[in-house]
């Protein structure tokens, strides 16, 4: 038993990270921005898996909401970015941040989103959300969390990667790839520490991710697509036996292989943005 913090909490994979975690009897803290769907997911898990569950509504794009969930990940006692003092016993600690007395011990990097257009000529804004929420916040949530894991001898980080970090499919492919890069780098620094981390590259997932993005997937192989359900439970398997790099599949393990090996120019052909209008 421990407790995990997960962003990206009320949707697609990050939901059933939450279920699975709770039926393990971990406690949770959930992240999202639509504090309802928290509110509701948060009540289901304490009344069907009976564990404890805190929510933090947090807005990952913007400096303030990923101050706020970084308050949450740091040691007991470590000030807050405006000096004031982090206090455990804070009655507002389910809205407010604060630390109640359990650390976490696994951070699930898990938000995300498809930014539905083309680097040229899209919204520069959209870039710069979609920047925060799978980079910028990324790397800080991880920074705030592991030194307290670090100091107690034990922890996880598990960020959410895609297959697309291995291709040339524009931006959000360019996030996902230092994602995957950033976590085999810390999983480096940490051996040793009793603290791992692990990063999950999943193919196409059925979840609410591509409808979001206005992608249109109709004419896909159902032979393409993964559940949720699974792939959740592969990378969680992979977090216990401290595995860096998680693949769900078979078939998607054979891609990355290609992938891997394939040249680069032939990569940028088959899957750059143009590539895909062509087809």
């Amino acid at each position: 038993m421990g407790t995990a913090l997960i962003t990206g909490a009320t949707a697609g994979i990050g939901r059933e990270f939450a279920w699975q975690l709770a039926e393990a009897h971990h406690d949770l803290i959930l992240v999202a921005r639509d504090t309802l769907r928290l509110e509701g997911l948060a009540e289901e898990l304490r009344q069907i898996a009976g564990v404890g569950v805190e929510v933090l509504p947090a807005d990952l794009s913007t400096a303030e909401g990923r101050e706020r969930v970084a308050q949450r990940l740091r040691p007991p006692g470590e000030p807050w970015a405006d000096g004031s003092a982090a206090h455990p016993s804070d009655s507002a600690a389910r809205t407010s941040g604060r630390h109640p007395a359990r650390p976490v011990d696994l951070l699930v990097n898990n938000a995300g989103f498809g930014l539905g257009q083309d680097f040229v000529g899209g919204d520069i804004e959209q870039e710069r959300r979609a920047l925060a929420v799978m980079v910028t916040a990324v790397m800080e949530l991880t920074h705030a969390a592991v030194p307290g894991m670090v100091a107690r001898g034990r922890g996880a980080i598990l960020n959410v990667s895609s297959m697309t970090a291995l291709t040339a499919m524009g931006t959000y492919a360019a996030h996902k790839a230092w994602v995957r890069t950033f976590t085999e780098g810390l999983a480096g620094e940490l051996a040793g520490t009793g603290v791992s981390a692990t990063v999950l590259c999943p193919g196409l997932t059925r979840t609410e991710f591509h409808e979001r993005a206005d992608m249109a997937t109709a004419d896909w192989s159902g032979v393409v697509w993964l559940e949720a359900d699974d792939v959740a439970r592969a990378a969680l398997t992979a977090v216990r036996r401290g595995q860096v790099i998680c693949t769900p599949s078979l078939r998607y393990m054979s891609v990355n292989a290609l992938l891997r090996v394939a040249p680069r120019w032939l990569v940028r052909r088959v899957t750059s943005p143009r590539a895909s209008h062509r087809r």
